[in-house]
């Protein structure tokens, strides 16, 4: 065992001290959130709350859970966030799992194609008047097929399949008579959790936080995502559904639209917080995977 030199602790202990700073730093504003969320809304405007609750008050979520356009943009975001993802791996699968391949002729120049695209693109009023014309404006699909899948993500998961799954024990499977779909199936994908875990978690937090095609594409209110509503609220304060101001004092109003600020950042942000632990253990092996050489 090597004994560490004062150096070496000097230095550990810099980076503890540096790494608690940045921890605050980031974990802090998601704490007080919470925090506010519960406490009267009085006392989060007069700036005394801090770490702790202060009487705690749970109007802002009987508000928003009341909210009928808020719930019903809930169970959108759900559905277009599950389907959307799934859309989202199964096409990325089947275009990094060819590129991966050694026997596979041009794939140099199927990827070169792919990361063109990366860097060109039509841009907003072409996309739009191609979907306009696919007639898929006013659907879900506006929201998911012209995002169905990113290229960076295709290089991550084909880097993932050439540097963790030897090339030789595909060569064994088809010698066996698997075809490329087998081969998929059966070797591929159980020994890729790690990289599907990572594709999951990117697809579907870009997906549980995107507003903009669905402001560019939808426009019936009922197929809106939560984000959009949430849009709504804490940019252009639209809260008439929630406070009644003709009933209640402006006071009161305030510090009312200040609780449903809070609880409903709380409820869009709450299902992703809670997916992530279950994902975290894959997290690290599936985004360093291809950085280690030989």
């Amino acid at each position: 065992m090597v004994k560490e030199s004062a150096g070496d602790r000097l230095f550990d202990i810099i980076n503890y001290i540096l790494l608690a700073i940045v921890l605050i730093i980031v974990l802090y504003p998601l704490i007080f959130v919470a925090v506010a969320s519960i406490s009267n809304p009085a006392a989060v405007v007069k700036g005394e709350v801090w770490l702790l609750p202060k009487e705690i008050n749970f109007t802002g979520y009987e508000k928003v859970f009341a909210n009928k356009e808020i719930l019903n943009g809930y169970m959108n975001t759900i559905l277009y966030t599950v389907a959307g993802t799934i859309v989202n791996v199964g096409m990325t699968i089947l275009a990094a799992y060819p590129l991966s391949r050694k026997d596979f002729r041009g794939r140099n120049t199927f990827t070169a194609l792919f990361v063109f695209t990366m860097f060109f693109s039509g841009g907003l009023i072409p996309t739009y008047l191609i979907v306009k014309d696919l007639g898929m404006t006013n659907t879900m699909w506006a929201l998911i097929i012209p995002n169905a899948v990113a290229v960076w993500n295709i290089i991550i998961m084909r880097t993932f399949f050439q540097q963790s799954i030897p090339f030789e024990i595909q060569e064994s499977a088809q010698i066996d008579g698997c075809g490329n779909f087998k081969i998929l199936l059966r070797i591929i994908l159980p020994l890729s959790m790690p990289i599907l875990a990572v594709m999951t978690l990117f697809y579907s937090v870009a997906h549980w936080n995107s507003f903009f095609s669905a402001l560019i594409y939808l426009t019936e209110r009922d197929k809106y995502p939560l984000q959009l509503f949430l849009r709504e609220i804490l940019i252009q304060s639209n809260m008439q559904d929630m406070i009644q101001t003709s009933e209640e004092s402006l006071a009161k109003t305030i510090m009312e639209a200040e609780s449903i600020k809070y609880a409903l950042v709380i409820v869009a942000n709450l299902p992703i917080l809670l997916l992530y632990p279950f994902l975290q253990r894959y997290f690290v092996k599936g985004m360093v995977i291809g950085a280690i050489k030989g």
